[in-house]
């Protein structure tokens, strides 16, 4: 075996043995099945570590992130996979490549080891994982409180001058939810609505994200996606990125699907933004050029199998959360075109800061869920049905709450900051890994 195969082994073994201990299965179509490992769209045979039989029984339980842990289960499974060696393995690999690629995939080994820690928290095998080393893990930074003030004084102020005027804290709360049932997107007409946002953004991209990436990546499709409902989902909806469908020349179709949530509330100008996090140029165009990437022998192994509560998808998440700005060639919100677009932006904005803030309260200082489901309401401006799953399903969860709800904020204050810095014929190929994967912290390097 190659130096190179056999990194690709141990990162194979090491994503998707942690991911398979939490219950993931990431050739499952769906998000409600997937969860570390966030693609698999190399055409490599899948590693012992998800093909195992007892690989199967784990995920068919919901590994450690189940309610009821099946420990006979796990202890069968990591008797036949090395998960914890895996880990190491990838680990000392990493260090012993060192450079750009070395860094990336460090920062994904110590992401893994702390999910590891907290699977062994879960099980009663460990103490309890300090909340700061799980936040650093997965942002590169130790948490904070968010800091909403700034964004709701614009949000109260674009909200008067749509004919929604308020003077107290009820009183705003009460404008946004005023606002946005004039404005709910209409449950039978996502897929027309997610169509026509879809055309808008890619011609945004067209003009001002790809003239900025090199000539091999202009032409790939960047939203080749199908919207799905699911209903009773504890996400507001989930990405599943595919790319394993090919042409007759054997050409990926970097294919997606967007599963969103049947009960969600959400308005029109929020949809707009919700899209571009999700596809152009959010998450699928940065899947899709990931994949051109590796296909063009420009991205290791690495590239195909992206993994979440990592640096690198918080990064992601920062350039989903900065899409819809991308998309008009602007940096600020207050430059986009239409007041009903800055507020739909800005009320996603505070979206995330509630996520941030969800895991501050809860794991940082211990609040009861009540408390935090009514401090998210009130503070951030987010729906009752959002209130209540950022505080419980997302916030309480033994992983996602401690390590991926700060990864939000994380990201896209740091875009944010890098893209006010940086010109875009620099920070565009930057971000989208045109010099090689990068995460929050090693993107840096590039720059």
């Amino acid at each position: 075996m190659t130096l190179e195969a056999s990194l690709d082994a141990a990162t194979a073994t090491a994503i998707l043995g942690v991911d398979t201990l939490w219950g993931g299965d990431v050739m499952n179509p769906s998000g409600v099945g997937r969860f570390i490992a966030d693609s698999w769209f190399s055409d490599r045979p899948l590693p012992p570590a998800y093909t195992h039989p007892a690989a199967a029984r784990l995920r068919a339980g919901g590994g450690v992130g189940g309610r009821e842990i099946d420990a006979a289960a796990v202890d069968a499974y990591l008797a036949a996979v090395d998960v914890p060696g895996g880990v190491r393995d990838l680990s000392a690999r990493a260090a012993a490549l060192g450079g750009l690629r070395g860094a990336y995939l460090a920062g994904v080994a110590e992401s893994l080891g702390i999910m590891l820690e907290l699977a062994q928290e879960r099980l009663g095998r460990g103490p309890a994982v300090p909340y700061e080393r799980c936040v650093q893990a997965s942002c590169g930074q130790p948490p904070e409180p968010s800091r909403p003030g700034e964004r709701r004084r614009r949000v109260a102020d674009l909200l008067a001058r749509a004919g929604h005027p308020s003077s107290t804290p009820d009183g705003l709360l009460a404008a946004v939810d005023a606002w946005r049932a004039a404005r709910l997107v209409p449950k039978r007409s996502i897929k027309q609505l997610g169509d026509a946002f879809i055309a808008q953004l890619e011609e945004g991209t067209r003009r001002h994200v790809a003239p900025h990436l090199p000539a091999a990546l202009r032409e790939i499709p960047r939203a080749n996606i199908r919207f799905l409902p699911i209903e009773d989902a504890w996400f507001s909806g989930s990405m599943n990125y595919v790319g394993r469908a090919r042409d007759a020349a054997g050409a990926p179709r970097y294919e997606a699907t967007y599963e969103l949530n049947a009960s969600l509330e959400i308005s029109v100008p929020e949809f707009a933004q919700l899209v571009s996090h999700e596809v152009v140029p959010g998450h699928v165009t940065t899947f899709a050029l990931a994949q051109a990437l590796h296909v063009q022998g420009k991205v290791g192994f690495e590239g195909t199998v992206l993994t979440m509560n990592t640096r690198g998808a918080a990064l992601s998440e920062g350039i989903a959360n900065n899409a819809l700005l991308m998309a008009f060639g602007v940096t600020e919100v207050e430059q986009l075109p239409d007041d009903d677009l800055q507020l739909g932006l800005l009320l996603a904005l505070l979206q995330d800061d509630a996520k941030n803030q969800s895991s501050w309260l809860t794991w940082g200082e211990g609040r009861p869920q009540a408390e935090v489901a009514a401090a998210l309401r009130a503070d951030y401006l987010v729906s009752a049905e959002r209130a209540d799953k950022l505080s419980g399903a997302w916030g309480r969860h033994p992983l996602l709450g401690r390590m991926y709800l700060p990864a939000y904020r994380a990201g896209t204050e740091k875009v944010a900051a890098l893209r006010r810095r940086h010109p875009p014929e620099r920070i565009i190929p930057a971000l989208y890994g045109v010099s090689g994967l990068v995460d929050l912290v090693t993107i840096d390097r590039v720059l």
